[in-house]
């Protein structure tokens, strides 16, 4: 064998182990997908690709080591889906070998630590600072983090990603004047959110970027954004105020849709 085929052993629910061998060379998309019991991998040297969502929903996992050899893990235009869903991983160790992964304190990062690519979302920590040296999150870096309730942001960081926060526990967060655009669903179903401030520095909101903040009471949203995307606020159930600069020039249709408590939006 030398390949795991795509959802080769998608929500085999009792499976609790395997043996990879060493003539693997790739881990399919889902490959491993929904093995809630499944409670450890070993990855051998061989493997040089882990497919999409490969380990997705396997709520068991506690930690996992990637191999020198291995060079790409999910998608490059979706993020690092390869372990999300995995509410009890808590650890994320890379060989010290390999030329485009590694990690600090078990988080998962580029080889250079310029991406965040993934906070193992079973870590019970309240909060984390992201080091300087990082100017990107990667799509569904924090998603599913039920612990976290605060990350600092530095200002080296200019993008935030699709999904990056999505369904989280943070209370509130600040971004730096560093970034220039908030991704789709970037804050989706952050159900905790009480605040979020703009900067200045921010020219488009996505699609769904904050769809379901339920607790998000205000917003202003600075003359720098040019673009709000479809959904982007609704079903905000608290939001009562919002304030759009005057460099907005579009509202994308249902952008404050069913926020039943908004009674006042000023438009400059």
């Amino acid at each position: 064998v030398t390949s795991i085929g795509e959802s080769a052993f998608s929500r085999c629910e009792s499976l609790t182990s395997i043996a990879i061998p060493k003539s693997v060379t790739r881990t399919g998309e889902w490959a491993f997908s929904g093995c809630k019991k499944l409670n450890s991998v070993t990855i051998p040297e061989s493997v040089t690709s882990i497919g999409v969502g490969a380990f997705e929903g396997c709520t068991n996992f506690t930690s996992i080591t990637i191999p020198d050899s291995v060079t790409t893990m999910g998608g490059t235009t979706i993020g690092c889906t390869v372990f999300s869903g995995c509410s009890s991983l808590t650890n994320i160790e890379v060989s010290s070998n390999n030329k485009n992964y590694s990690s600090i304190d078990g988080i998962l990062f580029n080889k250079t630590q310029s991406l965040l690519i993934y906070y193992p979302a079973g870590k019970l920590s309240d909060n984390y600072i992201i080091p300087d040296s990082v100017t990107g999150i990667e799509s569904f870096a924090f998603r599913d983090c039920s612990s976290l309730t605060s990350v600092t942001v530095p200002d080296s960081v200019t993008g935030i990603y699709v999904y990056a926060f999505a369904y989280s526990n943070l209370t509130s967060i600040t971004l730096p004047d560093s970034v220039t655009s908030i991704g789709e669903s970037a804050f989706e179903y952050c159900h905790s959110l009480t605040s979020v401030a703009i900067p200045d520095s921010v020219t488009s909101i996505g699609y769904v970027a904050f769809y379901g903040c339920v607790s998000l009471t205000s917003v202003t949203i600075p003359d720098s954004v040019t673009s709000i995307g479809r959904y982007a606020f609704r079903s905000c159930d608290s939001l009562s105020a919002v304030t759009v600069g005057s460099g907005a020039k579009t509202i994308s249709g249902s952008a404050f849709a069913y926020c039943a408590k908004l009674y006042d939006i000023y438009i400059y």
